[in-house]
């Protein structure tokens, strides 16, 4: 593609015409991409930029992976649309792709359009199979932006309008950095969080719940890790109550956090049901609801999803979840996740403003601190370092409730090299955020 002069600023212009005004992009001068190629893109005036972001940890093998694009190229020329109500064996395929992967017995898949759809799917599920209608989710959760997705979210920049939806409550966030309890062994913190959910059983619901729905590492959140042993006792919890436990991997998943193909499976735990999108067909939209065949099966009414199982974003799917396993992604992430970290971990003993460093895999944040006593959340020196990584040519991604986490999550077949690359650019921004705040301390 050749570079256009002022292009960027004329697209600028008709998103503003044609676009919803709630429709913003991350940067106050918007960043408009003209092409990608792995971890690179490009924008329409020409200048490269490393992506950290992966489109919101969606383009998981980085952009245009040849082996992804000859799999949509072959299958679009075939048959490009049938429906739930026809059978293809790329949907088939692709189920049976992600039975392999999935832990316990979850082997039976519905697929749908987007995470939203999916977790619409997992809760509704859940409460066909209990028979029950109450949920319990987290506070600093995000699940989508739909009614019951928005419900059980809680966020509250998320949560445009009033909840309608009955039966949702929210128990603590496993947030050990900013846990209310002082100094914690994590054991201590898995109990005061147990407790704490029971509470909520006890007091807040009937005390029949039909599901716990937990994010296993929260993305919105600011990429919010739990204490060791924390899933591993609110199933538990859960279970005893009668309900299920429903694992939203939407972002954590296939091979993110290191190790294993899903977060989940670091606790050891074996959801009830599980919720996969983004990064499940390298950027094609597909999201999937997996179950154990005894739960797929308490949904006996009538549903479908007109685009969900669509054959060409299957092909995707498939290709995307091949080369996941023959690069071993999880076995990669680990490595660069590893490598990643340090990096990020010396960036915060030069910079006392960057308070807690957290992740798993190549899921890793910054959390921004005023300072590192009081912890007072710094949305502002985040947003200083966003545009000062941009202008470094890095693109990075922003979250926690106060805007003030850095989000970092590249493709999983990232380099060494690359990874070295994006941390010496990261390395270079966090100088400029540095001179900028002394700047302005001194006019003060």
């Amino acid at each position: 593609m050749q570079a256009t002069d002022n292009r960027s600023a004329e697209i600028f212009a008709e998103q503003r015409r044609y676009i919803f005004d709630c429709v913003r992009p991350l940067y106050a001068e918007p960043l408009a991409i003209a092409e990608g190629s792995g971890c690179r893109v490009r924008d329409y005036d020409g200048r490269e930029y490393l992506d950290a972001f992966a489109g919101i940890l969606t383009t998981s093998l980085g952009h245009c992976h040849p082996e992804v694009v000859a799999a949509i190229r072959e299958q679009a020329a075939r048959v490009g649309h049938l429906s739930t109500l026809y059978v293809n064996d790329r949907q088939i395929q692709a189920g049976r792709a992600l039975a392999e992967i999935a832990p316990g017995n979850l082997s039976r898949t519905f697929f749908v359009n987007s995470g939203t759809e999916a977790i619409e799917t997992a809760l509704q599920l859940a409460r066909l199979h209990t028979g029950r209608t109450e949920i319990i989710a987290l506070r600093q959760g995000y699940h989508g932006r739909t009614s019951m997705a928005t419900a059980v979210t809680a966020h509250a920049p998320w949560r445009v309008l009033p909840s309608t939806v009955t039966g949702i409550t929210h128990a603590l966030s496993p947030y050990p950095y900013r846990a209310p309890f002082g100094d914690r062994t994590d054991e201590e913190l898995v109990e005061i969080y147990a407790q704490d959910l029971i509470e909520v059983i006890e007091t807040t619901t009937n005390g029949q719940p039909a599901a716990f729905i937990a994010e296993t590492i929260q993305g919105v959140g600011g990429y919010i890790v739990p204490p060791r042993g924390y899933f591993q006792r609110m199933a538990e919890i859960v279970r005893s109550y009668g309900g299920v436990f429903v694992s939203d991997e939407v972002q954590a998943g296939f091979g993110r956090t290191g190790r294993h193909w899903f977060g989940i499976e670091h606790w050891g735990v074996a959801p009830d049901i599980m919720v996969m999108a983004k990064g499940i067909a390298g950027g094609m939209p597909v999201a999937a609801t997996i179950a154990t065949p005894e739960i797929a099966g308490s949904w006996r009414g009538k549903t479908i999803s007109t685009f969900g199982g669509n054959p060409v974003c299957m092909a995707a799917m498939v290709a995307t979840l091949g080369v996941m396993r023959a690069e071993d992604v999880p076995a990669r992430a680990r490595r660069r996740g590893a490598q990643l970290r340090d990096g990020l971990e010396a960036l915060q003993a030069a910079h006392p403003w960057i308070g807690d460093v957290r992740g798993m895999g190549l899921m890793q944040a910054l959390e921004l601190v005023e300072d590192p006593v009081g912890k007072e959340p710094a949305p502002r020196l985040a947003g200083m370092l966003l545009n000062a990584a941009r202008d470094e040519g890095l693109l990075i991604g922003i979250g926690g409730l106060h805007g003030h986490v850095i989000r970092i999550g590249p493709s999983l077949l990232i380099s060494e090299t690359e990874v070295e690359e994006a941390l010496d650019r990261l390395g270079r921004a966090c100088r400029t955020v540095e001179a900028n705040r002394r700047l302005a301390g001194q006019e003060r």
